[in-house]
């Protein structure tokens, strides 16, 4: 007999940021919401919210929040909705996700009003004429394909074509959505065919790409929060210790990035070296070490001998110092640091 089970899911948030000692972004999580299961939420006794409906709600809240500020939210498949975007729309917030590409878009509604001055009859029209989905402007002859520059996943940057154009997203039983559609293709032709949307209509299809392709430094963070720092390990029979876990070891990760910047600026970090290697960035890995050694060095050992204003990492190979002692110290408290 097989048993199954779902396990937590979660709703994270983070803000993504130019590393100041890398040519990539980091996301920062500062926000995580747990999601029920329908069945759960029947047992506690609350309305079930899907994730459009939690990240409604949170869009309002930011929009509070930062007032003025511009905000681009860029979300996966789970935020390709209608609904969702149409709240963004609302509060002011740029919505930036894949799109179906099946997806139904028309063209402006005609004029409530003839040509003569007179009102048509009947109820206004919501949406214009069925225009061509994303596919089939991907097959289309008369379609109109770019090539540029763009920049990619790890900091670098790739020729990509791409398509555009506006139109209204539509579906029964909601209003129609103004989005720019934005179609992208491999010019190699090894990555597939992908379309993307923005509600911002005005938002250049180049910038489209580049703000969703930031979103990939959120799945750098999940990878090194659960290599490092044991999300997703461990084990908990309270409610309240389930809740809080997560939450408080993503904002720990954030944390600890933010206290390396406060620390070296925009500076190089110090990463250690060896003969035979030589890191050009630095990780979660490394990041987490020197906030270490620094708060040790500066907090435990206060009262050491040895001067707390040492170097982060000890010498390289062929490099002298007149502290033998001094520099075994630093080699134990890298080691332990790592």
């Amino acid at each position: 007999m097989n048993v199954s089970t779902s396990g937590l899911r979660w709703i994270v948030f983070a803000l993504a940021i130019p590393a100041p000692w890398g040519s990539y972004y980091w996301s920062l999580p500062f926000l995580s919401i747990l999601l029920t299961t329908p069945k759960v939420s029947e047992k506690l006794g609350k309305r079930h919210k899907k994730v459009s409906q939690r990240t409604a709600q949170v869009i309002c809240w930011l929009r509070r929040s930062l007032p003025g500020r511009p905000i681009h939210l860029v979300g996966d498949g789970a935020y390709s909705v209608i609904r969702l975007g149409l709240r963004a729309q609302k509060c002011g917030v740029v919505l930036i996700a894949p799109l179906r590409l099946d997806a139904r878009l028309f063209d402006l509604p005609p004029s409530p009003w003839t040509g003569s001055g007179k009102k048509r009859r009947g109820r206004p029209a919501r949406v214009g004429q069925r225009l061509l989905s994303p596919s089939e402007v991907a097959l289309s002859s008369s379609t109109v394909w770019h090539r540029s520059q763009i920049a990619w996943y790890g900091g670098k940057t790739e020729m990509i074509d791409w398509a555009t154009g506006t139109a209204l997203w539509y579906s029964s039983g909601t209003l129609p959505l103004a989005i720019r559609w934005v179609l992208v293709r491999d010019p190699a032709g090894v990555r597939p065919l992908c379309a993307y949307f923005t509600t911002d209509q005005y938002q250049s299809a180049p910038a489209v790409i580049a703000d969703f392709v930031k979103r990939w430094s959120l799945e750098v963070t999940f990878e090194e929060s659960r290599a490092v720092l044991g999300v997703e390990t461990q084990r908990q029979w309270s409610d309240k210790a389930i809740e809080r876990t997560t939450p408080a070891l993503l904002g720990l990760y954030s944390l600890v990035v933010l206290m390396a910047h406060v620390t070296f600026g925009n500076d190089e970090l110090p990463l250690p070296k060896a003969a035979w290697y030589q890191k050009d960035h630095a990780t979660f890995h490394d990041v987490l070490s020197i906030v270490r050694h620094r708060l040790w060095l500066h907090s435990l050992f206060r009262t050491s001998v040895i001067s707390p204003d040492l170097h982060l990492f000890p010498p390289g190979p062929g490099d002298s110092t007149s502290n033998t002692g001094a520099n075994a110290w630093k080699r134990i408290i890298s080691a332990a640091c790592y």
